[in-house]
């Protein structure tokens, strides 16, 4: 049975351009993710191979952290060995995507603005968080959640949802699944969040020995930073489950 392809529809056509650019860099510097079939370029849509199968769920986090390993160290030795994080990252074509600190200082003061953090001096400690998780070689961020990879009846990872990358410090993106794993299925175990890990690192150490040194500490304080960035989508889009503040592995249950 040849299934109905899916067509995403795009307000501007700058979003619709912006999301074919994200997808075709994906497609030549992180090739281990393996994305739907790009079949038709609209100035308004994109036209994709429909996948079917299942979100990510809680036992596929080892495999997905691997794959996000893998696609990582891909795209460092690639492309983005000289990229800083505190600069946006230019495409041949002279367009860019955002860096890593602009974009989420602007978001932590929103997330003061809207009250998700009580008091001048909690935004001050977050952005201070921030700053401090700024260094290491670059990765690429996709906003990875459950809902942006599907699993086949025949176990294949499929990314889907890559409209918008930014720069990002190894772990990063993986905290973000953790993180929203989380908010959709409860706590993670301590056990499971260091066995995600410790596959994530191995595989990206397997692209370049200088890759694959993100610890629990520093995943720990992405952590701390996805709980306040997703703080305002608790109780929408399927998360059920608030995402402590501050999370330490040695209080995880």
């Amino acid at each position: 049975m040849t299934l109905t392809p899916f067509t995403k529809h795009y307000a501007e056509p700058e979003r619709a351009a912006g999301a074919v650019r994200h997808y075709r860099w994906l497609t030549e510097h992180a090739k281990p993710l393996w994305q739907p079939a790009l079949h038709t370029v609209r100035p308004n849509s994109l036209t994709f191979e429909r996948i079917e199968g299942h979100s990510v769920r809680p036992e596929d986090l080892p495999r997905v952290a691997e794959l996000m390993g893998h696609a990582h160290g891909a795209a460092w030795t690639s492309d983005l060995r000289s990229a800083s994080l505190d600069t946006p990252h230019h495409f041949r074509d002279g367009t860019t995507f955002d860096d890593y600190l602009g974009p989420r200082k602007r978001a932590l003061r929103r997330r003061h603005e809207q009250g998700y953090l009580s008091s001048k001096a909690a935004l001050h400690a977050m952005l201070g968080l921030l700053e401090a998780t700024a260094e290491g070689p670059c990765a690429f961020y996709k906003d990875s959640n459950p809902r942006n990879f599907i699993v086949t009846s025949t176990q294949d990872i499929v990314t889907v949802d890559t409209d918008d990358l930014s720069l990002a410090p190894m772990g990063y993106d993986l905290a973000k699944l953790v993180a929203t794993l989380h908010l959709t299925y409860g706590p993670l175990t301590d056990q499971a969040v260091t066995t995600a890990l410790l596959a994530y690192n191995a595989a990206a150490r397997g692209h370049d020995a200088r890759l694959g040194m993100t610890d629990r500490s520093q995943l720990d304080s992405f952590l701390g930073l996805h709980a306040v960035l997703t703080a305002p989508y608790v109780g929408r889009n399927g998360y059920r489950y608030s995402l402590p503040l501050r999370i330490s592995h040695r209080g995880a249950s």
